[in-house]
């Protein structure tokens, strides 16, 4: 089990996460900007190319949506890896 948090971390947790969220929402946005302007060109083209690209890159923003929406199993390595690397870190800053 995890120590409690501070305030000052989870303020800074909630804000990191909120600016995942917030990068996912443009991602969204650009993706839907971009693919339409891309389905305008392939139907004046004749040809419906614009599909391609809208798999391919909806297949990364999914990505990108679960990454930031859905807890990942490995959160808890991540966590712990972090912790290590901090644990190190403040063990070099105390050697002289």
């Amino acid at each position: 089990m995890s120590p409690a948090m501070t305030p000052e971390e989870i303020d800074r947790l909630a804000r990191k996460r909120a600016g995942k969220k917030i990068g996912w929402y443009i991602h969204a946005f650009v993706y839907i900007v971009v693919n339409i302007g891309l389905a305008l060109l392939s139907s004046f083209s004749g040809r419906h190319w614009a599909v391609f690209p809208a798999l391919g890159w909806g297949l990364g923003l999914l990505v990108h949506g679960l990454v930031v929406f859905v807890q990942p199993f490995g959160s808890g390595f991540r966590e712990r890896l972090v912790q290590q690397e901090r644990e190190r870190l403040q063990q070099q800053q105390r050697k002289p």
